[in-house]
């Protein structure tokens, strides 16, 4: 018989071994869970209108749903929230410069 792969059978390591395993699977499938929530909420027999903080939620998402359907408003949606938490990590560093 060849060598076979060995594994550390204490709860501590198995538990290690299952987050850097999730770790890795998330850093190369980094939208998933967006595109997942995407989808189901698409699939919902009455789609929800969003939720959404400041700026996001002066939009007429009610119309969004209409045009685009509940998987477009809801991707709109998305995009919404990736651009004004890129803003706002774009503020911050420059709030501290008094310079």
């Amino acid at each position: 018989m060849g060598k076979r792969q060995f594994a550390c059978p204490k709860l501590a390591c198995q538990k290690k071994r299952e987050a850097v395993q999730q770790a890795a699977w998330r850093r190369r499938n980094p939208d998933y869970f967006t595109a997942r929530r995407i989808a189901e909420k698409a699939s919902a027999e009455r789609p929800e209108t969003p939720t959404l903080r400041l700026p996001l939620d002066r939009l007429p998402w009610d119309v969004a749903q209409m045009q685009f359907k509940a998987e477009g408003a809801e991707f709109l949606a998305e995009c919404g929230r990736v651009l004004v938490r890129d803003a706002q990590m774009q503020i911050r560093p420059q709030v501290g410069d008094t310079s």
